[in-house]
């Protein structure tokens, strides 16, 4: 099985790049390690973690998309809900929740979902987003749990992976076969410009 290690990034999308940077690096206070594009089509991405970003393309055209709670059911095509963001703490929460509401923006109140304890809020575009932080002393990673009242048959299987559900994988591709294509940012490490770094 592929060795994971979080989630690289979560790419969503903007058409205000700077109202975006203000809330994520500014209010929120995560990174922004990486920018490419131009105007027009622009992906920056913020840090969550060492090894988890969030990313957003901006595009021309793209507006705010209408406000829906978390986790209210809709109908019809629907891929995206919300975005989970993990802290370390309930003063964390409280910490996020001031930071919001000085700034303008709606924050629930803590919730306490019996493993984690959340707070819910709103970007500037509409994105949903959820501050979550363990409760002490349960672990359903090493512990898990399934109280849904009518599960799925899939899920009555038990938490760890069933590979033999599905076909065995392809082949290998040959180490001599393999490569990588250049996509947008392919020179990124090479690009002469960083508009950081001061130029004399």
């Amino acid at each position: 099985m592929p060795r994971y290690t979080g989630f690289n990034h979560i790419a969503l999308v903007t058409g205000d790049m700077d109202a975006t940077v203000r809330f994520w690096r500014d209010l929120l206070g995560l990174p922004l390690v990486a920018g490419l594009g131009h105007a027009g089509y622009r992906q920056y991405f913020f840090a969550v973690s060492s090894v988890d970003t969030v990313a957003f393309f901006e595009w021309d055209g793209v507006t705010p998309v209408a406000e829906k709670d978390h986790g209210a059911p809709q109908r019809g095509p629907v891929a995206f809900d919300h975005i989970a963001l993990g802290v370390a703490s309930d003063d964390d929460l409280w910490d996020i929740k001031a930071r919001l509401e000085g700034a303008g923006f709606w924050c629930s109140e803590p919730v306490d979902h019996g493993f984690i304890h959340s707070i819910y809020s709103f970007d500037p575009n509409g994105i949903a987003i959820e501050f979550s932080t363990q409760v002490s002393g349960v672990d359903v990673r090493s512990r898990p749990r399934m109280t849904d009242s009518a599960p799925v048959p899939s899920a009555l299987e038990g938490p760890a992976p069933r590979p033999e559900a599905w076909p065995a994988p392809a082949p290998d591709v040959p180490q001599d076969e393999r490569r990588t294509y250049p996509g947008e940012g392919h020179d990124f490490l090479y690009a002469k410009r960083n508009a950081w770094e001061k130029t004399s």
